[in-house]
């Protein structure tokens, strides 16, 4: 009797299994066909507010678009993502009016970021633009990108470093110019500017900025006139001084333009010195006045 039960149960199970596999439970037996299609590749556009290990690079393929913390060491630092114009059909060349008004949008949003004009510190802002193949894919994007240097003066290098620059120079930092011993050479002509801590004896300290007018590189000597008329104004609102006839007679001013090549990308922002040139002093001499900073008859 037991071994019929069992058997009875048995022809069961069997029985129901079969059933189930002749059954889709509404599916049709395909399992492919009722799959969306994927949609065609669209433009990449990359992320602000990341950091870069790789050196910066004027053009970023898809394939080189590696971001990461910028709690990590990195050399880059993403500030705004902007675009071109969509009808654009190729990307910008150097010196293209495209490119000028992105780094203008770029030199802004930088300044906002770190809190004060970027070249008061030891930084450095360029532009990144989609690889060709990005572009007849649809990027219109442009990059504004940041870095650390060991120096505004020649042979600068990218710093490897860790922790945003954002809000950098809002206050007080190891990243912002400050006071400078000059390297001149035999004819007195400064050749470098040494950054120093202001309780040393120094004879030049970092101004501010003057923004240059969208005019040629200076080619000739007359030409660079302007940039020092225009730094020594900044000079003399940072030292409180008269900006009159006389300030020439108060001080020397150091001015370091962006070089040519930065130019003709549209950096039309102008690094000015104090450069006392005749004596040497410890602090710092912003609003100092004219007690400080007399006219020399000498």
């Amino acid at each position: 009797m037991q071994r019929a039960t069992r058997t009875l149960v048995t022809t069961f199970i069997v029985a129901a299994l079969l059933s189930g596999c002749g059954s889709t439970g509404g599916l049709d037996g395909d399992l492919v066909d009722d799959w969306a299609a994927l949609p065609p590749p669209g433009p990449f556009t990359p992320a602000a507010g990341v950091c870069h290990e790789a050196d910066f690079a004027e053009v970023v393929p898809l394939g080189a678009y590696a971001p990461v913390d910028c709690a990590a060491p990195h050399r880059v630092e993403t500030v705004h993502v902007g675009a071109f114009p969509a009808a654009r059909a190729e990307p910008p060349s150097t010196g293209s009016a495209e490119l000028r008004t992105a780094f203008s949008d770029c030199d802004n949003r930088a300044n906002g970021y770190v809190g004060d004009n970027w070249r008061a510190g030891r930084l450095r802002l360029a532009v990144a633009v989609p690889s060709e193949p990005g572009w007849v894919a649809g990027s219109r994007w442009y990059r504004c990108d940041l870095m650390e240097v060991s120096t505004v003066e020649a042979g600068a290098r990218v710093v490897l470093r860790t922790g945003s620059l954002r809000d950098a120079l809002r206050t007080a930092s190891p990243l912002r110019l400050s006071c400078q011993q000059t390297r001149t050479d035999g004819d007195g002509v400064v050749q470098t500017l040494v950054p120093v801590a202001c309780t040393e004896r120094h004879d030049a300290e970092f101004a501010g900025v003057w923004a240059a007018p969208d005019r040629p590189y200076p080619t000739r000597s007359a030409q660079w006139a302007p940039f020092y008329a225009g730094c020594r104004s900044v000079l003399a609102r940072f030292a409180g001084l008269p900006d009159d006839d006389d300030l020439v007679f108060r001080t020397d001013v150091v001015v370091r333009p962006p070089s040519a090549g930065r130019w003709r990308v549209g950096d039309r922002g102008i690094r000015c010195y104090l450069w006392l040139g005749d004596r040497r002093v410890t602090g710092t001499l912003k609003g100092a006045g004219p007690g400080e900073l007399p006219v020399r008859t000498k």
